[in-house]
């Protein structure tokens, strides 16, 4: 990609030199980032896997400024002299945002700045549209499916086929939890340890917004609980009462609340699983989509672990 227009498209050129880093400095599922230095100031530019158009990113960007404005810790929005999100530089769609250094991802946030966060996000009221909550965040996967993943896995020799298999019975227990969203507002919806990022100087950083859109804030919670605060109540209560305190919408009190969990996570094991049956249809090879269903195996969101958690915070 050229610097320079990427900087003149997004009217970061300065006086100064303009430099695009040799390669992506940061890479996930949903695409890569390039440092640009222009200004005196680095900017991140991201590549996404998926074309979008400005009708299909306007809801996004509007909400992840509204957090900004409001004080949630998140990289600004750069939009291009004409006032887009996008820009198509050297073939490739762009995206830019301000640089905000990162550390790597910890289950061991201070529980008490998750809870604020997430309660933070929860009270930016933008209009989360007509669209309903996107099936990824409350279908399930269901029985049948489980079965013909379980099934297909074996076939093709899959190294871990017997750990799903294993796990089958509690997936589809789990389902049967599953309930309809209630209050919709706009969610970030991703709000794993990958996406809640801590930063050098000791506070956190919300990044990844593209797939935000409607969703339940007590399912949302629910997420934030479990990632941050499993295995630990003075983690979990700490999560809660500061997210409470800090006047956030949801509560988690049952087990549909964990709805977007559930939801989530079954059909990440789907996707993780079918990428490894067919590594070239994504670009993925097997030892990473073997990894990434390997996540569930090693700790697993069963109904045990949750019915502690709403103990926990409970009691």
């Amino acid at each position: 990609m050229e610097a320079l227009e990427i900087a003149r498209r997004f009217g970061l050129a300065g006086s100064g030199p303009v430099r695009l880093s040799d390669g992506p400095v940061a890479q996930g599922r949903q695409g890569y980032v390039w440092r640009l230095e222009a200004a005196d100031s680095r900017w991140a530019v991201k590549v996404t896997n998926h074309s979008s158009n400005e009708d299909e990113v306007r809801a996004t960007a509007a909400f992840q400024e509204a957090a900004c404005a409001a004080g949630v810790p998140a990289p600004r929005v750069v939009r291009t002299v004409e006032g887009d999100v996008l820009a198509t530089v050297s073939g490739r769609q762009i995206r830019v945002y301000e640089w905000v250094d990162l550390l790597e991802p910890s289950l061991d946030l201070d529980p008490v700045m998750v809870g604020r966060v997430v309660a933070s996000i929860h009270q930016v009221r933008i209009d989360a549209g007509s669209e309903p909550v996107h099936p990824w965040h409350r279908e399930p996967v269901g029985a049948e499916g489980w079965d013909r993943l379980v099934h297909r896995l074996f076939e093709a020799g899959a190294p871990f086929a017997a750990d799903l298999a294993a796990l089958r019975d509690e997936l589809v227990a789990l389902e049967s939890w599953l309930e309809p969203p209630g209050a919709v507002i706009m969610c970030h919806l991703d709000l794993w340890a990958d996406n809640l990022l801590p930063t050098p100087g000791g506070g956190v950083c919300v990044i990844d917004w593209e797939n935000s859109g409607p969703g339940d804030p007590h399912h949302e919670l629910a997420c934030a609980l479990f990632e941050f605060g499993r295995g630990d109540p003075g983690r979990a209560r700490a999560l809660i009462r500061a997210y409470r305190e800090m006047g956030g919408p949801g509560e988690v009190s049952r087990p549909g609340h964990f709805t977007m969990l559930i939801a989530q996570l079954g059909h990440i094991a789907e996707v993780a699983a079918n990428d490894w049956l067919h590594p070239q249809a994504r670009g993925r090879d097997r030892a990473e989509s073997a990894a990434w269903i390997g996540e569930m195996f090693a700790e697993p969101h069963s109904r045990r672990v949750l019915q502690d958690l709403l103990d926990t915070i409970a009691g």
